[in-house]
């Protein structure tokens, strides 16, 4: 399950885990805010009693979504030479 919602200066996406697979623990909530120039990810972390926040630049980002798709290996995604500068 998730939920969205558009803020002011982020859309916020929270991800629950409901637990599909039984007998696996449940983790927490994990939170994505999608500002302008980053993104970030939070998620509460029970055994240091506060909230872990990585942020991702959005070429970071861009190159985690294409990583989803590829085999094992090293990349460098290239802009086309049209492309914004």
């Amino acid at each position: 399950m998730f939920t969205i919602e558009h803020d002011f200066d982020a859309t916020v996406i929270t991800l629950v885990d409901e637990g599909t697979d039984k007998g696996v623990p449940l983790q927490e909530d994990v939170v994505i805010n999608a500002f302008e120039d980053c993104v970030t990810v939070e998620q509460y972390d029970p055994r240091q009693d506060r909230m872990q926040k990585i942020t991702l630049s959005l070429a970071q980002l861009r190159d985690l979504g294409a990583a989803l798709d590829l085999p094992e290996g090293v990349y460098r995604l290239r802009r086309p030479e049209n492309g914004p500068g």
